[in-house]
């Protein structure tokens, strides 16, 4: 809610001064005025630390129903204040001045009070927040991995054959065409009428010599290529 109550001749938003302390850097807070009346009215910041902050405007003049922006600015401190705790306060004063009136021709005494004059007063606090708490909004915050390559199945098996292991374990996982392309597509080329040998038919005993002399070839093919010699070790159990 704004800083206004009953027949206040100005509304405030925020209602308070919230500064987010951050050591050796000056924090800023905006304060919106807002002329509720017809008339033009002057108003004036006052605050009990003055030494600690500058206010810009801290005197001005606002136009029937219109509003201005007030910037209030903490200068950098050296150390937290204890607890986080501020009793400063600010008080913002306004009165009803005649039309066209510049505020630098306002008279020093235009905010004093005396039974001749009608000031309208509102007070607001100021709270300071540490960066750690203007940050935790109890939303967790999710952030989305990297769009896979195309190629990225491909990528995976090219690291996993580094594993001579895996390869005996789960050669079905590493195709051919990975390590011995251009060879593979030499085979395919033929006669068309070439018969290509099937394992219908073939005993289990036969299928399992078929499979392992085909996963053999492939890791001598690997081995002769010298890019890992502990390919040398699955050939030894493949021919054990």
């Amino acid at each position: 809610m704004p800083a206004a109550e009953g027949n206040q001749l100005i509304s405030v938003h925020p209602n308070d001064l919230k500064f987010v302390i951050e050591l050796e850097k000056p924090s800023f807070c905006d304060l919106k005025v807002v002329n509720n009346t017809e008339n033009h009215v002057a108003f004036k910041v006052k605050t009990t630390s003055p030494k600690k902050y500058f206010v810009r405007p801290n005197t001005g003049i606002v136009q029937p129903m219109d509003s201005c922006l007030i910037q209030v600015t903490l200068q950098a401190q050296r150390e937290y204040p204890p607890d986080m705790q501020c009793k400063d306060k600010f008080l913002l004063q306004s009165t009803i001045v005649p039309p066209n009136t510049n505020v630098d021709d306002l008279p020093t005494d235009t905010f004093n009070k005396d039974g001749t004059k009608d000031i309208r007063e509102c007070q607001l606090k100021v709270h300071y927040i540490s960066p750690s708490a203007q940050g935790n909004s109890g939303v967790e915050v999710y952030k989305s991995f990297p769009d896979q390559s195309p190629n990225s199945d491909y990528l995976t098996r090219k690291m996993q054959a580094r594993n001579p292991i895996s390869f005996l374990k789960f050669p079905s996982c590493f195709p051919e065409s990975d390590f011995a392309a251009p060879e593979r597509r030499t085979r395919r080329r033929g006669p068309a009428n070439t018969a290509s040998p099937t394992r219908t038919g073939f005993t289990e005993e036969e299928k399992t010599t078929e499979e392992r002399s085909r996963i053999l070839d492939r890791v001598r093919r690997r081995r002769g290529s010298g890019r890992d010699n502990s390919w040398v070790r699955v050939e030894t159990l493949l021919v054990q």
